[in-house]
């Protein structure tokens, strides 16, 4: 827990709901009749109300991005480093909205929420989601803060491909789109890590074809193995040896199937936590959503059609170690934009630590980070 709260924190914040009760239309022809949303704010927001942010977060995001819920918190919010006073997305200066998307199970409507027809967990019956679908919620959500415009929309990874369907769904609701560290679209690679991991969930004994709940157990083994492929994924090799290398944690071998490799440990420990603490039939459902991204697809697989809507200004950041998302998706997606005519700028952040990087506070990530946000926030005092 932290002994006082840092001067450059956002300090205590309270987590908020919202309950819509008109239906949600979704992408795949399903309906959900009303909803949650959850979601925390930071900083406050001006008279022109022309000075909100809204950050998306990634696979297994969630609201709590910034600041501690109390003083027992063993560590703040997840994007802790670059939301606060003085930090690269000032709150001194911005009004900033972090949610949990639908689908997601820390608050928000989701497979763990109650089905008010059948009155039990909806499980694997929640409907199917999309990033459109989300981007729609997250629309209705600005609604009801009065919010007309965004002055940025920001998301790493899964979030980055929110910010660009914000940009191209609602063009004249966004003045400038961050995307970090993410793809106009998986690769067949990345489709199959998402595949393993789901499989891994789907063939545990405690899955009970999503129906877990009703069972009074969690598919705990399968959720863990996905997490460990997963985070496998998120590491470069270079951060991997660096953490690691081929430490041992006994200091000898054991010639047996225990833990020899304290990456071993390392893998186990974070399977084991997340299998606790994230909802099995919402990690399938995130990943299905990562798979089915694709906005070229509806426009002859043409990436610069796709984004021709767009009227905001792109920031596109990419990490050399990246191989989930590699440099040369961000790449992909500052061609198309510039073959569309639209203002970007881009970076590629040399940085050992793989696709993680984009939550760490590497010094040159949050300079330029830093720098284009207060452009922005220079925008919205000048048009005030």
């Amino acid at each position: 827990m932290p002994e006082s709260i840092p001067e450059d924190s956002v300090g205590l914040v309270e987590t908020q709901s919202i309950c819509f009760q008109q239906p949600l239309p979704l992408l795949s022809g399903r309906s959900l009749p009303e909803f949650t949303l959850v979601y925390e704010t930071y900083g406050e927001l001006n008279a022109e109300r022309s000075n909100a942010v809204l950050i998306c977060h990634a696979l297994s995001g969630h609201h709590h991005a910034a600041g501690y819920h109390s003083m027992e918190d063993k560590k703040p919010g997840w994007w802790d480093s670059a939301i606060g006073p003085g930090k690269a997305i000032d709150t001194n200066r911005f009004f900033v909205v972090s949610l949990n998307n639908l689908g997601g199970c820390h608050g928000s409507s989701g497979p763990t929420s109650i089905d008010p027809v059948s009155g039990r967990h909806y499980g694997p019956d929640f409907p199917m989601v999309t990033v459109q679908d989300w981007v729609n919620s997250q629309a209705m959500l600005a609604d009801h803060l009065q919010i007309a415009q965004w002055a940025a929309v920001v998301g790493g990874s899964l979030g980055g491909m929110q910010a660009m369907q914000w940009a191209i769904a609602y063009p004249e609701r966004i003045r400038h789109a961050l995307v970090i560290a993410s793809a106009p679209r998986l690769s067949a690679q990345n489709i199959a890590f998402n595949e393993v991991a789901r499989q891994a969930i789907m063939t545990d004994e405690e899955f009970h074809q999503g129906h877990y709940h009703q069972h009074n157990t969690l598919p705990r083994r399968g959720l863990k193995l996905a997490r460990m492929i997963g985070h496998i994924t998120y590491l470069s090799d270079d951060s991997m040896r660096e953490k690691f290398g081929r430490e041992l944690r006994s200091g000898k071998l054991k010639f047996g199937y225990e833990v020899d490799f304290e990456v071993e440990s390392y893998l186990r420990y974070q399977g084991q936590t997340f299998s606790e603490t994230f909802d099995a039939n919402s990690y399938l459902l995130m990943t299905k959503a990562l798979d089915y991204f694709d906005p070229a697809r509806d426009c002859g697989d043409n990436l610069a059609s796709a984004l021709q809507p767009a009227r905001c200004k792109f920031m596109l950041v990419s990490f050399t170690t990246d191989w989930r998302f590699a440099p040369e998706r961000s790449r992909e997606i500052v061609t198309a934009l510039l073959e569309a005519r639209k203002d970007v700028c881009y970076l590629e952040v040399d940085a050992p630590q793989g696709h993680d990087a984009f939550l760490m506070p590497i010094p040159r990530y949050m300079e330029a980070l830093a720098a284009y946000m207060t452009r922005i926030a220079d925008e919205a005092t000048t048009d005030a």
